[in-house]
């Protein structure tokens, strides 16, 4: 007889999946008690027709909506600060984060630290520092993913960059959760081609950290699996056809469930970008896609059954082999970076990168206990 096993679980939040349903935007904010939205987004989206979409969708139903899109590609507390004053500036009472990963990440932290009176830096996820927020003052928000990737749209937590240590940090509190979500494939039908295949290899690289992650958690790595096998069989057909709102819809549906599937754990492929981008401010996406074959190899010896037996269940081949060189002609097909100094990163610090590493909470969930050694040689094999 074994011993059961224990553990403790969550998971996501109502979400309105399909083509068109961002006509459903003004539902949403009122399912989720939001009468002047604040929608946040990044600057490239600011003037975009789908969100001027969106805003007239929230005006025609009488809402009143403001706009704020100060936010980079690896949001800071800087732009938290403006974003913040944009919400209480103009009196709105809620938030629809709209865009990629960043703008959602940014958008949950505006509702998060409106209300609140400590630094958002006692709220890291650490132990549980999140108890220490002030629930009452967190406003609610709504989620609207423009990218099928970071699957932020359904996490308790945002990645911040800290920009005088130059490190991510992952703010988490139950409610960042949004309340309501729209996932419309539509809204990703003008994506440029290379966010297509960086946000998608992010989802592929969740879903794999997550399958192999150590920990107890079943029902996300059974979400995890499937989410691997949506990205391997869509992702080439969204590239190839950009039109393809089916292929889309599934990217989306892999993108939220390679999030649900983290719950379970990430690993070394996130414990490295996440240092690689805070320093050098890389697509996390794409930085995701060139360290996952090494990590990959690295972490095989410890995992070749479960890995033989995704690669069955995706239809790669026989054997572990078979899902990791799957990933590498993924990876080339697609077009990604192959080493750092084709992602832009000419001169890596090794040391800051992986001291980075082994302090990320993302390094204690590799089927591969992580050290400097084993760092430094992942980082060898893309450099």
């Amino acid at each position: 007889m074994t011993a059961a096993p224990t553990a403790t679980w969550s998971y996501p939040t109502a979400i309105r999946f399909g083509p068109g349903r961002i006509r459903e935007l003004a539902e949403a904010c009122a399912e989720a008690g939001i009468q002047r939205p604040l929608l946040v987004t990044d600057r490239g989206l600011a003037g975009a027709p789908i969100t001027e979409t969106a805003l007239d969708v929230l005006t025609g139903a009488g809402l009143s909506p403001g706009l704020f899109a100060q936010v980079d590609p690896n949001p800071t507390e800087e732009n938290l600060e403006r974003g913040i004053a944009a919400l209480t500036g103009g009196s709105h009472d809620g938030v629809v984060g709209f865009g990629g990963g960043s703008a959602l990440d940014l958008g949950k932290m505006v509702a998060f630290m409106a209300g609140q009176t400590r630094p958002v830096w006692d709220f890291e996820d650490v132990d549980d520092w999140w108890t220490r927020a002030d629930r009452s003052a967190i406003r609610p928000s709504v989620a609207v993913p423009t990218t099928a990737g970071t699957g932020s749209e359904v996490g308790r937590a945002s990645v911040l960059t800290q920009t005088d240590t130059r490190r991510k940090k992952i703010i988490f509190h139950p409610e960042v959760l949004p309340r309501v979500v729209i996932c419309d494939p539509s809204l990703t039908v003008g994506l440029p081609p290379a966010l297509t295949a960086g946000t998608g290899m992010d989802a592929l690289a969740h879903a794999i950290e997550a399958y192999s992650s150590p920990h107890y958690h079943p029902m996300s790595q059974g979400i995890a699996l499937e989410a691997m096998r949506l990205v391997f069989v869509n992702l080439p057909r969204v590239m190839a056809d950009p039109g393809d709102v089916g292929a889309r819809g599934h990217m989306m549906s892999a993108a939220l469930m390679g999030a649900v599937g983290f719950q379970k754990g990430l690993g070394a492929v996130h414990a490295l970008s996440h240092p690689i981008g805070a320093l050098y401010d890389t697509h996390h996406g794409t930085t995701n896609a060139t360290l996952l074959a090494p990590v990959l190899r690295l972490n095989r010896p410890a995992i070749d059954d479960r890995l033989r037996q995704a690669s069955a269940y995706c239809g790669l081949g026989d054997g572990a082999e078979s899902l990791v060189a799957a990933v590498e002609n993924l990876c080339t097909t697609l077009g990604m970076p192959a080493t750092l100094g084709a992602l832009g990163v000419a001169q890596p610090d090794r040391a800051a990168i992986i001291e980075g590493a082994l302090a990320d909470p993302s390094a204690g969930g590799n089927p591969v206990p992580l050290t400097a050694q084993n760092l430094n040689d992942i980082l060898d094999a893309v450099i």
